[in-house]
């Protein structure tokens, strides 16, 4: 990239990857707009968080969030990257980080340590960038794995920040229903 500025953008347009030009209100470009707001919360998770190791799993999303950015940025299937294994993996992940936790025995609100924190805000953008793909993927072809990606991505972040709980010793908050007046 030679220069940051393309001038497209002053217009109320820019290119997907293929060369069109589409709208900056574009589905395509919702969703992609989102995975970059939820790649930016990983990055803040990463510069709170103190665990190498949750690190380098958030480092390795981090750059599979592109892929899927990628994926959706382009409408020719052939510029595909996602795939099932990376799927599998996030399932491993979602084993491995639950395996370390307390049984859940209730709905868990959102907070605890700082790292844990920004994880609930990260898996709620995923939520949304969930949303958005799935509205996108009735408008256009959608390769499968992207939604799966994206479904489990939410479940993994939602496990990491129990893991960040647990690991730093923090009391997760449970909500418990107001009794009935």
């Amino acid at each position: 990239m030679a220069r940051i500025y393309t001038r497209t953008g002053d217009a109320g347009t820019t290119r997907l990857s293929d060369g069109s030009e589409v709208p900056k209100t574009h589905p395509r470009l919702e969703a992609c707009g989102t995975l970059d707001e939820l790649n930016s919360h990983l990055g803040v998770v990463r510069a709170v968080n103190q665990d190498p190791e949750m690190d380098a799993l958030l480092a390795r999303i981090q750059l599979l969030l592109f892929e899927v950015g990628s994926d959706l940025a382009s409408p020719k299937p052939a510029a595909l990257h996602v795939t099932e294994e990376d799927v599998a993996w996030l399932e491993q992940e979602i084993d491995r980080a639950t395996g370390e936790c307390p049984p859940l025995k209730a709905f868990v609100l959102p907070g605890g340590t700082l790292a844990a924190s920004h994880l609930h805000v990260a898996r709620t953008v995923c939520r949304r960038a969930e949303r958005l793909i799935v509205a996108l993927a009735e408008a256009v072809p959608m390769h499968p794995p992207v939604l799966r990606f994206v479904n489990r991505l939410s479940d993994l972040l939602f496990a990491l920040a129990r893991l960040a709980n647990t690991r730093a010793g923090a009391r997760e908050v449970l909500w418990k229903p107001r009794a009935a007046s």
